[in-house]
């Protein structure tokens, strides 16, 4: 299925490396005003999925044609914290975005 909306110009780039995100809720919490997500999204990872790729969720992330999030390695995306691993990936299968860890 095609995802909706403009996608033109440069991609979208979210830099979260100066926010702790120690938990799901503050990794919401750090994407819901630069990736324009709604009040009543789903905050889980399907959520996410169905955002990136299907769009007509968000009009900030369906005006880029590409989502980047730069986070550092602590916290959710510490390397012994499977959590962030399932971000990444999640992200990263629906071909609409990536997460660049850092640190």
């Amino acid at each position: 299925m095609p995802r909706l909306g403009v996608r033109e110009g440069d991609p979208l780039v979210v830099d979260l490396r100066s926010t702790p995100i120690d938990s799901w809720d503050e990794l919401w919490d750090a994407l819901v005003d630069p990736c324009g997500l709604p009040e009543w999204f789903g905050r889980n990872l399907d959520a996410w999925n169905d955002t990136l790729e299907t769009g007509a969720i968000s009009a900030a992330l369906d005006a880029h044609p590409f989502l980047v999030v730069r986070v550092l390695r602590r916290g959710l995306f510490d390397p012994d914290n499977p959590e962030g691993l399932r971000f990444l990936e999640t992200t990263a299968s629906t071909g609409e975005g990536r997460v660049d860890i850092e640190g």
